[in-house]
């Protein structure tokens, strides 16, 4: 693509989603920007335009042309900007590759919301099912270093973004990760010393704070 494109992520700070976009386009050395969007304030109509069956972010916009979902928008960017694939080059890598984003998208927030979300005994089981959860990814990354081999790529994009809010599922559940997932805990470390994750991760004691503030807006505490 020409450097003249114009790419701009409509986001949301604390969002593990749309820190996959941002962390793809740094890995991809692409020019961008990001609008913040108030989620809880109002929406803006951009996002009310570009992505009007969900209204959620992220989106990424290319060129004015909007693209949802944010695994549909890292491959978008993997192929759009094709230099240092982020996927692995054969085919059966490649399905393991999109198994594993399919099993992240639909265990790792929705498990740890449910921690957050919850007290008593309802909170000790969803402790236990997301320590279950990290336990199936550590069994996939193995001794690797990361989840494609040697190489950060498109795996670890889809489930490093995640790691910010585990400090809130660690304090509120009454756990620590690295005690029952060491290997996961290390890929988190290998992973924060990449410039395109520690420029992109907000602080973990921050979403930390956002989440109590949001369980006291929910009358939760």
């Amino acid at each position: 693509m020409s450097k003249g494109d114009k790419v701009v992520v409509l986001d949301f700070w604390a969002s593990p989603f749309c820190a996959r976009v941002k962390i793809a386009l740094e890995e991809k050395r692409v020019n961008h920007a990001s609008s913040e969007e108030d989620l809880f304030g109002g929406k803006s109509e951009l996002l009310l335009k570009s992505n009007p069956i969900h209204q959620k972010v992220p989106v990424l916009l290319h060129n004015d042309k909007p693209i949802a979902e944010s695994a549909i928008i890292v491959s978008y960017i993997d192929e759009v900007w094709p230099s240092k694939s982020l996927l692995p080059t054969c085919a059966y890598d490649r399905a393991q590759a999109r198994f594993w984003v399919d099993y992240i998208d639909k265990k790792v927030f929705d498990t740890g919301r449910s921690i957050w979300s919850s007290n008593g005994e309802e909170r000790v089981v969803a402790s236990r099912d997301f320590i279950e959860v990290l336990k199936h990814l550590e069994e996939a990354l193995g001794e690797k270093d990361y989840f494609g081999g040697d190489a950060f790529g498109y795996v670890d994009i889809i489930a490093i973004p995640h790691s910010a809010w585990f400090l809130a599922y660690e304090k509120l559940g009454g756990f620590k990760i690295e005690d029952h997932s060491p290997k996961i805990s290390a890929w988190i470390k290998r992973c924060l010393q990449r410039e395109s994750v520690a420029k992109v991760l907000p602080d973990p004691e921050k979403v930390y704070q956002f989440v109590l503030h949001f369980r006291k807006m929910e009358g939760l505490d």
